[in-house]
């Protein structure tokens, strides 16, 4: 993959400044450390860096259509390219280079904004109709790649990471409580929220058309939906023979490891010790015919490690991968450079584990893996969905649903939530879901360590109220594929595929790849029956282990979903660094202002005195680790001087106008 990054005059008059393109483009190196290139137009400005994968020696961008009417420049990756060029060249289409990306300007000259459903694969790309003055900012279906925007007065700042968007020197770090909160209630950054006022994700699915005025005025960003997960209606799912299901399902799985394995570089993969990356490695080395070389961690930690089972499922590959050793001062080493890359505060403290994977990847001079993310949200692998499903043995279809209510009263119990709260919350999810106990017990965290001037500064909001669910098409599934909709939605994009995927694996030049979140194995999953997902309700992933126990020994693929991850507040305060205490003291915390000083101060003292945060709980041991990241998180975007570790520099605003010289209409 790469970065891209740009501004665009809403006026569509003036020319970029091209100082500020060029500091916006050298925040991405990492993303692109290949090369880099530039558009300068009457409002519209693109800069792009490189990681050449596709199209090696030609692959420069922006790239242009026959004519230069179009331009386009892309991070991500077209699967299926070489077929898509050979119909765009039976309609007469001339291709100048060997990149993938080039099929974007020539779709466009054929199908217009339609061109997305014609599209496969991961992608984030800013687009220019140099002759109409449109321009469209696109990002994949499932939100592989990033793409954040701002509008700062009459213009609007695009780029693949927030530190682009703040080198640019006219969008000011500062912080949004309300994307905070998403942290500290879903442990993931979903919807259009980041962590920074006036910044904002394009959703998954959507782009973002600005058509410049050809006289005077302004034009107006709007935003489009082209795509979302669907299901079947309740009773209308795929189903039938278990072996004819397992053929289909292998049939489109292949396909799309096989089209992964495209590149211009070596492929490898990460294994851990479960079905899933285990399942799509030995499907690699089916279809390649060899195996891929794989990566895996190494925690010395009992009941974290997974080398036994990862070794085990090498050998039935015929794999020999290298074992990456995640020390017990990995996590407190390497957690501001892991902020750095999320550019959010990240609670999970196994994102510092992935990292180090990734570092070791492009040390080995590899550029592209093979993950395998998305399983657990196509085949209902996580043990919420089994708990729910096993509730809902209660219910009769949706007439007769007294587990609704029961599920209130479980998370009334467990948190301070009132009745009415719980309620609003189910009725802005169409639930209650799979999800909604875990979500409730994580946000008690927020009202343990929140100040009341944060709460206040929230509001009545819910983190919830920035979903975008199509509730009414939910109603209309199996109970089951809801909550698939919703990990789907917020899980997935939120937490999987950017702060455990492509943040911290860009970071070190590394692109990743997600079979199981290719457009046909999303769409063949979610056909499918519940019963292939959960069988009685206790078999998780029941179709996927059927499949992967013809490639993989049976105790690979029956193996039980064991969660990656890694110590908690632990990591941070038992035998806490300096940088750790200057953090969480009494100055730092009032500095900041969004943390209850007293709470805070006495459960780290008894983290500290008892060496392990087990008496805190799970969840308030998750939010403590929170409090820790998000300090940590505002001294390194928002001006220091919380601890003594660098901060890096971050531009004032421009004495430059970002568009500097007139043009005449």
């Amino acid at each position: 993959m790469c970065g891209i990054a740009g501004a665009i005059d809403l006026a569509g008059k003036r020319l970029p400044d091209r100082a500020m393109l060029q500091r916006m483009a050298a925040a991405l190196v990492h993303r692109g450390p290949d090369d880099s290139g530039f558009l300068s137009a009457p409002g519209v400005g693109f800069a792009h860096r490189r990681l050449s994968i596709v199209g090696l020696l030609d692959g420069r961008q922006p790239i242009y259509n026959e004519d230069r009417t179009v331009a386009v420049i892309c991070n991500g990756e077209f699967f299926d390219h070489p077929e898509r060029r050979a119909e765009l060249e039976a309609k007469g289409h001339v291709f100048s280079t060997h990149s993938d990306s080039e099929i974007l300007v020539h779709l466009y000259e054929e199908y217009g904004e339609e061109l997305f459903s014609h599209l496969k694969g991961q992608f984030a790309f800013a687009l220019v109709d140099l002759t109409r003055g449109i321009v469209l900012l696109g990002r994949d279906r499932v939100g592989i790649c990033p793409l954040f925007w701002s509008r700062q007065g009459d213009t609007v700042y695009f780029a693949s990471e927030i530190k682009a968007l703040i080198a640019s020197g006219a969008v000011r770090p500062d912080a949004d409580p309300r994307g905070l909160d998403h942290l500290f209630t879903f442990f993931a950054l979903s919807s259009r929220r980041t962590a920074f006022k006036g910044v904002q994700a394009l959703e998954p699915g959507h782009y973002l058309r600005i058509e410049l005025p050809q006289g005077r005025g302004l034009a107006s960003p709007v935003e489009r939906k082209y795509w979302d997960f669907d299901f079947p209606d309740w009773g209308d799912e795929l189903d039938g023979d278990v072996e004819q299901l397992t053929d289909s399902f292998q049939s489109v799985f292949e396909r799309a490891v096989d089209i992964r394995l495209r590149a211009d570089v070596p492929v490898v993969g990460y294994l851990s010790g479960g079905v899933d990356s285990a399942f799509v490695l030995a499907t690699a080395a089916r279809v390649a015919g060899r195996p891929v070389p794989s990566f895996t961690l190494r925690i010395p930690k009992k009941n974290l490690d997974e080398v036994d089972e990862a070794m085990e499922a090498a050998q039935a590959i015929g794999a020999h991968p290298t074992v990456v050793q995640a020390g017990s001062d990995l996590i407190t080493d390497s957690y501001a450079s892991l902020t750095r890359a999320a550019e959010c505060p990240v609670l999970d403290t196994s994102c510092a584990a992935l990292l180090a994977l990734s570092r070791e990847v492009r040390s080995q001079g590899y550029k592209v893996v093979l993950t395998g993310e998305g399983a657990d949200e196509g085949f209902a692998g996580y043990i919420w969905f089994k708990m729910r499903e096993i509730a809902r043995m209660l219910d009769y279809g949706d007439t007769f649903a007294p587990t609704a209510a029961l599920s209130r009263a479980v998370r009334r119990i467990g948190t301070k939530q009132s009745t009415t709260e719980l309620r609003r919350i189910d009725a802005l999810i169409g639930g209650p879901l799979a999800q909604s106990v875990m979500y409730s017990l994580v946000s008690t965290s927020r009202d343990r360590y929140f100040s009341a001037g944060f709460k206040e500064e929230l509001g009545g909001h819910v983190a919830y109220e920035d979903l975008d669910l199509d509730l009414d098409r939910m109603a209309r599934w199996h109970p089951l594929n809801r909550s698939l909709y919703l990990g789907y939605k917020v899980h997935l994009p939120g937490l999987l595929i950017s702060q455990k995927g492509d943040r911290i694996a860009m970071a070190n030049s590394v692109e990743t790849r997600y079979p199981f979140l290719d457009e046909d194995v999303i769409s063949f999953a979610s056909q499918l029956s519940p019963r292939w997902k959960l069988r009685r309700r206790m078999r998780d992933k029941y179709l996927l282990r059927h499949a992967a126990g013809r490639v993989l020994p049976r105790n690979v693929a029956q193996r039980p979903k064991h969660m990656f991850q890694a110590p908690l507040a632990d990591s941070f305060l038992v035998n806490a660094p300096p940088f750790v205490r200057e953090l969480i003291s009494e100055e730092s915390l009032k500095r900041t202002g969004y943390f209850d000083v007293d709470q805070v101060q006495r459960d780290c003292a008894l983290v500290a005195a008892q060496g392990s945060s087990r008496s805190l709980g799970r969840f308030y041991s998750l939010g403590l680790g929170g409090v820790v990241a998000t300090q940590l998180w505002h001294h390194v975007y928002l001006g220091g001087g919380l601890c003594s570790l660098p901060v890096d520099a971050q531009p004032t605003a421009a004495e430059e106008a970002p568009f500097a010289q007139a043009v005449s209409a």
